[in-house]
């Protein structure tokens, strides 16, 4: 399958592009910086994508960003790029991939949208309103539309000085190999969670 990866260079991103390329599939990766740029804040970036990568079996989405904090230690300007980013990026390329995209596509929420703590106000909230757009979009187009939650993701933990807890990048990724090949629409893939600690 030719694959379009939106945010194909960061740690999951990455451990996702070589899970697919090892089983064959062509990966188109794009992100905000690199062969195929794409600004998730910008409809008219992303329809742009879509025009010059042209028809991709499937898009798999390893991108957004939201800012940690409580509820009174995010400001106007944090949950608007939280949501215009994270979520509505998302929502973006699936409304504005349909005649691009022929079989499925793939996005990422994460551990908060079910566990959300001290610092997860805007990241609890997108996560929570990518799986209910999952749901909703997947019973009205004919794509498949998935989900996956990474849990903490080790490499990130150790970049962020938090020790080597978490889950490998790679295990995680299993979980969009499954997303792209498998047969379902409208889950929500809990990647490597039962190994998370």
């Amino acid at each position: 399958m030719r694959i379009l990866l939106i945010g194909a260079s960061g740690t999951i991103g990455s451990a996702i592009r070589e899970a697919l390329e090892a089983r064959g599939h062509e990966i188109v990766g794009a992100g905000r910086s690199g062969d195929e740029v794409v600004d998730l804040e910008d409809s008219a970036s992303i329809r742009d994508l879509f025009a010059r990568v042209g028809t991709v079996d499937a898009l798999v989405c390893a991108a957004g960003q939201a800012p940690f904090g409580g509820i009174d230690d995010i400001d106007d300007g944090g949950w608007t790029k939280g949501l215009q980013n994270k979520l509505m990026g998302q929502i973006n390329l699936v409304r504005l991939g349909r005649g691009s995209v022929k079989s499925s596509f793939t996005l990422t929420s994460g551990m908060f949208a079910e566990n959300g703590s001290g610092i997860s106000t805007v990241l609890s909230t997108t996560n929570a309103g990518i799986q209910g757009f999952a749901r909703a979009a997947s019973v009205q187009i004919p794509q498949r539309v998935n989900v996956v939650s990474p849990p903490l993701v080790r490499e990130t933990a150790v970049k962020l000085g938090w020790g080597s807890k978490g889950v490998p990048a790679a295990t995680v990724a299993e979980s969009y190999v499954e997303a792209v090949e498998g047969g379902a629409t409208g889950a929500v893939l809990r990647a490597g969670w039962s190994l998370a600690k």
